[in-house]
């Protein structure tokens, strides 16, 4: 077998971030460009930043492209198989109008290739509680399963937009007279200038307040003994438990390695060491651990398994 290069991309809100591998996934450079979430920005300019990394990778190892046997994208958006069709497919059509033809290119959620990386293609489980929550588990089958993931609006429980929104929902019961007082009010006024309901309102309603961004003030209330946020704290940590209870039993392992991910569960924070005391309590047969890679490189990992499986489908 001649000498074969993958490309992983680990696509975000903000950058995108790229690696190109060796056959054997050793990575050989890395490089960053813009962001990746089609959903926001489109699909064409988000084509233009995977071509101009991929072509940096290509140029910078000094090989042809028809010497990147394979590549493969996780990024923001791609969660639903038609989303990261739609970008598959308009990818192809816009590098092909270029005058680049990538036949094996691949979409996949961020979180997919994360999970990928984190425990180098073997079976684990990815907890990620940011704005929003879900948790990935990969069994010795390598059958992928999902738990949580409903978005705001139906689920979200453990993450930042639900603690944000629980939080704001007590300041406004202050406001009304309907609810207890709480040092939360006084730190909205703080951190964001808002002092009653209807200035609350017309923030929420009109000005799409973001509601996650209140979630690390409701912790910080917590740490500083607000009853209130403390309460809140307590019922998202348990959700967050269940999430892990569910994937434990999916995946049947006697002992499950978790990684955490996402602003509001994987930095030093009261949250955090509440859920993982919580779970050391409560589930001592999983146990926390580091990423071995991070997600660009996990994407590689991807890249290769979609080559060895299109030559070897069987």
């Amino acid at each position: 077998m001649g000498i074969n290069y993958f490309i992983g991309l680990d696509g975000g809100g903000t950058k995108t971030k790229c690696v190109i591998t060796d056959y054997d996934c050793n990575p050989i450079y890395e490089c960053i460009g813009g962001p990746s979430n089609f959903l926001i920005i489109g699909t064409e300019k988000v084509s233009e930043n995977i071509l101009a990394l991929i072509l940096e990778s290509i140029n910078h190892v000094k090989i042809k492209q028809n010497e990147v046997s394979s590549i493969f994208i996780g990024t923001t958006g791609a969660g639903r198989e038609s989303d990261a069709t739609k970008l598959k497919n308009d990818f192809l059509n816009f590098s092909s109008s270029k005058g680049y033809n990538f036949p094996l290119f691949h979409v996949d959620s961020d979180a997919r290739i994360a999970l990928e990386g984190a425990f180098s293609g073997k079976t684990g489980a990815l907890l990620i509680s940011g704005t929003g929550s879900v948790i990935f588990g990969k069994d010795k089958n390598k059958i992928i399963h999902r738990v949580g993931g409903f978005g705001r609006l139906l689920g979200d429980e453990g993450s930042g937009n639900t603690i944000g929104r629980k939080g704001l929902n007590q300041v406004a019961r202050f406001f009304d007279g309907r609810g207890d007082k709480t040092v939360l009010s006084e730190l909205l006024k703080r951190d964001f200038g808002i002092v009653d309901s209807a200035q609350l309102i017309s923030e929420v309603y009109r000005n799409n307040f973001d509601i996650a961004a209140f979630a690390p003030l409701v912790i910080e209330a917590a740490q500083n003994g607000d009853k209130i946020a403390e309460k809140i704290l307590e019922k998202e940590s348990d959700e967050l438990l269940l999430h892990v209870e569910a994937i434990y039993k999916l995946i049947n392992e006697q002992e499950l390695k978790l990684c955490l991910v996402g602003g509001t569960i994987a930095t030093d924070n009261y949250y955090t060491k509440k859920f993982q005391i919580k779970l050391k309590n409560k589930l001592p047969y999983v146990k926390i651990v580091k990423a071995e890679y991070p997600p660009e490189l996990g994407a590689a990992f991807m890249a290769k398994s979609k080559l060895l499986f299109q030559n070897y489908p069987n």
